[in-house]
């Protein structure tokens, strides 16, 4: 009995063993970094160049991209469809709606943003 206890005692302590180093030689997690250039941080003294509002060419959907890093979407007689803050790496542009949904969309010069299958103006 006391043999068979041994054995058993070894190889539990070999599994967790084995476990504990499993775990350390593991991946760490993924994390999301945003990376950002200092000029284009929407929170910065200077607003980004892309501040400001934007709007289809038939009015119908105007977003506000604030120097806060906030943005507010209006949608026909709908004020404030969608809000929710925004993030700008180079010419391209991150939203985290307040509600969870993400989208994402690239300024394809000074003037013109591409964005969820839209194109959006500078609103001069």
């Amino acid at each position: 009995m006391k043999g068979s206890l041994s054995v058993t005692l070894a190889a539990a302590s070999a599994l967790a063993l084995a476990a504990c180093s499993a775990q350390r030689d593991a991946a760490p997690p993924r994390t999301a970094i945003i990376v950002q250039e200092p000029s284009m941080t929407p929170t910065s003294q200077t607003a980004h160049p892309y501040v400001g509002m934007w709007v289809t060419a038939d009015g119908h959907i105007r977003q506000e991209l604030t120097s806060d890093g906030r943005y507010d979407e209006a949608r026909g007689t709908r004020k404030s469809a969608y809000t929710g803050r925004y993030t700008v790496t180079g010419n391209k542009i991150d939203y985290v709606d307040d509600t969870g949904f993400t989208a994402d969309g690239v300024f394809v010069d000074a003037d013109t943003l591409h964005h969820g299958g839209m194109i959006f103006y500078r609103e001069r």
